[in-house]
C-alpha cells in the first residue's frame, strides 16, 4: 500500500529514490513494480495535464437520460464529440454521466445543446459545471 500510494503521489519517481523513501532494495522494489503491473494493479503509469493551461476553462458533468433501445448507437455517438472525456453508466435518475471539458461557457453550451442534445433517443440532459475541486487521496492509500 505505501508502494502504490507514493507511485500515486508521484509516477516518475526513480526506484533508487523512492526505495530509499520506502526503506526497501532497489531490486526488490523493481521486481513488486513488475508484478503489480504483470497482475494489472498498475494499470499505466500517466500524466496529469493542467487542462485549464492549454484553454480548458469549463469542466462540466452532464446527466443523460437515453432511449434504451438506443444505448450502443448513443455511446458510439458520444465517442465522435471530442469535448467529452469519459462516459459512465450509472444508476439513479440518469442513466449516463459524461465529463466534457470545454473551453468556455459558450462552448460547453453548444457541445450540450448542438452536440448531445440532437442525438436520436437522447430525452433530457442536466449539466453540473465545475467551481472548485479539491482532490483527495482514496482510503486505500491513506497511510
Amino acid at each position: 500500500m505505501k508502494l502504490l500510494y507514493e507511485l500515486t503521489k508521484d509516477g516518475s519517481i526513480s526506484v533508487p529514490i523512492l526505495s530509499k523513501k520506502l526503506g526497501i532494495n532497489a531490486s526488490v522494489l523493481y521486481s513488486r513494480i513488475k508484478r503489480l503491473m504483470k497482475k494489472k494493479l498498475i494499470k499505466k503509469f500517466t500524466v496529469d495535464i493542467d487542462q485549464s493551461l492549454l484553454g480548458f476553462g469549463v469542466k462540466a458533468s452532464v446527466g443523460i437520460n437515453r432511449d434504451p433501445k438506443l444505448k450502443e448507437k448513443i455511446h458510439d455517438k458520444f465517442m465522435e464529440i471530442v469535448e467529452i472525456v469519459s462516459i459512465s453508466e450509472v444508476t439513479g435518475r440518469f442513466d449516463i454521466m459524461i465529463e466534457i471539458y470545454a473551453k468556455n461557457l459558450e462552448t460547453l453550451h453548444s457541445v450540450v445543446i448542438e452536440k448531445i442534445g440532437k442525438i436520436e433517443g437522447v430525452q433530457n440532459t442536466e449539466t453540473f459545471v465545475e467551481l472548485q475541486k479539491t482532490d483527495k487521496d482514496p482510503v486505500y492509500l491513506i497511510e
